[in-house]
């Protein structure tokens, strides 16, 4: 089966030498020259993703005032963020509503505003110490005048997300968009074949270390993401028909550009932030070729009801990413309109960037420190009595 290891790549990367194509294209080329031949001519497949990611976050550093202030309750254009880690430290999550604005404005805005070098209020209470007497400071912030500001995601690029629909006789609001009564609409958001742990289903080359491209700017995998839970059903290809791998992601939120983060608000459920990830993927040998070329024809979903609003949904039946691009799928004899909160077009972007990146010497592979964990049990929440 041929080998290339990391290092080999990176120094054709290096030489402007390395061959890349993105994971749709990977397809066809794959298909014309067959596994082996491809497998020896390619180095690097690009992956990507431009979705929905409710678990996104940036930990800002202000600077200190004079006199000093230890910050334990801070508020950004309004937002409230977490200030419980050091004197001038704050996270702001995307999910955060305004106090005054709602819905209207989140975190997610804030964040976006950072980006596009917008000035934020920042305004911060402490109850005053001896070595930080200052109580109050109301000023302006921006990303040219605080210290660091990097992203912090605790979940990303869910591997294969789940279908949503409703059985109800109602309209849902949900984080999977609108659901219209009586399975009126189906929603999903995963980008299918160009999605990063869907081309590496078992996480040969993905793992904690390796270099991506989060919102604009390079970043890395920080460690699992949160609920990931591999031991999930799979095909024979290894890829997952439910919601598998997370990844934990970091980046500069400096060097991001607003084209590929966005603050959204879902209809009556709350605010969220689509983030653009892209994964490259080394093409290491002939078995990590093939899983490149995964078709969407191959990836299956489950279908979830919405309208139970439990934590186990009923799971209605199953679908191929192929007959939900193709924008309508039949559910027990009806045909139901399918409709991506994803952008395949922001996605094709992303890949394409990343080649363009990699092919020109500017972005090198990493390979990971550890890998991510192929097993891991997920606990569950339950209402329980204290034993103290």
């Amino acid at each position: 089966m041929g080998y290339k290891s990391f290092d080999e790549i990176n120094e054709k990367i290096k030489s402007g030498k390395a061959v890349v194509f993105t994971a749709e294209e990977i397809i066809e080329v794959a298909a014309e020259k067959g596994i082996k031949q491809a497998a020896k001519e390619v180095d690097v497949v690009t992956t990507a993703t431009f979705g929905p990611m409710c678990s996104t976050g940036a930990f800002i550093n202000f600077g200190h005032s004079d006199p000093p202030i230890r910050m334990s309750k801070v508020w950004l254009n309004d937002v409230p963020a977490y200030a419980g880690i050091a004197a001038v430290d704050a996270y702001i999550g995307a999910t955060e509503l305004s106090e005054t604005r709602g819905m209207e404005y989140g975190g997610a805005h804030v964040i976006e505003d950072l980006i596009a070098g917008k000035d934020i209020r920042l305004y911060a209470e402490s109850y005053g110490t001896d070595c930080y007497p200052r109580k109050e400071i109301n000023t302006v912030i921006n990303k040219s005048n605080i210290n660091q500001a990097f992203m912090f995601n605790p979940r990303n690029a869910y591997q294969n997300y789940g279908v949503a629909t409703n059985t109800s006789d109602k309209t849902l609001y949900t984080y999977m968009g609108t659901l219209l009564p009586q399975c009126g609409n189906v929603t999903y958001s995963t980008s299918g074949e160009l999605s990063p742990l869907l081309n590496d289903p078992e996480y040969r080359t993905i793992g904690i270390g390796t270099r991506v491209f989060i919102g604009g700017s390079q970043g890395y995998v920080a460690w699992e993401g949160t609920q990931h839970n591999p031991a999930q059903k799979r095909g024979e290809n290894g890829v997952p028909t439910a919601a598998a791998g997370t990844l934990a992601l970091v980046g500069d939120l400096k060097q991001m550009d607003k084209r590929f983060i966005r603050a959204a608000v879902f209809e009556r459920y709350g605010i969220t932030i689509f983030v653009g990830i892209g994964i490259p993927i080394p093409i290491i040998d002939e078995e990590m070729l093939v899983k490149t070329t995964v078709r969407n024809s191959e990836i299956f979903s489950n279908i979830y009801d919405y309208s139970v609003p439990r934590r186990s949904k009923p799971v209605l039946g199953t679908v191929s990413y192929e007959e939900l691009r193709s924008g309508v799928i039949e559910l027990n004899g009806k045909k139901i309109p399918t409709a991506p909160l994803s952008s395949m077009k922001k996605a094709r972007e992303i890949a394409a960037v990343l080649k363009q990146q990699i092919a020109a010497g500017e972005f090198f592979i990493t390979q990971p420190v550890a890998s991510l964990p192929a097993e891991n049990k997920i606990n569950t929440l339950e209402v329980r009595e204290s034993s103290l």
